[in-house]
């Protein structure tokens, strides 16, 4: 399990084991590739940011991500897999959320990508995604750090 405070200064614990905090947890970020590429959306307010979002009622955490990166993105998940799963202990109360990764088998222009303005490529996340000011605040503490070398990638 990992400690460290997140861009706000809230305190997150990280782990790599099947669902420590919650079997339902009520968020999902989704870090995905398409043809090799990093697939992430232009939040409006909050700059780029891998898809992800709320759990709706009735709706599994992994059908919410698959739905929130089609939503977001306009792509269709080929595979996915939980990685992990985190805790936020913020001022306003604490947020569970998992994370998954994703292969994207195929992207489609939407009508609409609701709060985002759709897929944003990459070849790579930049070294200093944790400053850039393109990247949301979600990009810029550990979680996105040790999932990437959990992923070996």
């Amino acid at each position: 399990m990992y400690t460290f405070k997140d861009y706000y200064h809230n305190k997150v614990k990280l782990s790599f084991d099947d669902h420590p905090f919650s079997k339902k947890p009520k968020h999902v970020w989704v870090i995905c590739k398409y043809k090799g590429r990093w697939l992430l959306t232009r939040h409006k307010d909050r700059g780029l940011e891998f898809p992800g979002g709320k759990v709706e009622p009735g709706e599994s955490a992994l059908d919410a991500a698959i739905r929130e990166v089609m939503e977001e993105t306009g792509g269709t998940v080929r595979k996915i897999r939980y990685i992990a799963q985190y805790f936020v202990a913020g001022k306003a109360g604490h947020v569970i959320k998992n994370v998954y990764y994703a292969d994207i088998g195929e992207l489609t222009e939407r009508e609409t990508y609701y709060e985002t303005d759709g897929p944003f490529l990459l070849k790579s996340i930049p070294d200093n995604v944790e400053t850039n000011e393109m990247y949301s605040f979600i990009m810029k503490d550990g979680v996105l750090i040790h999932c990437m070398k959990h992923l070996n990638i």
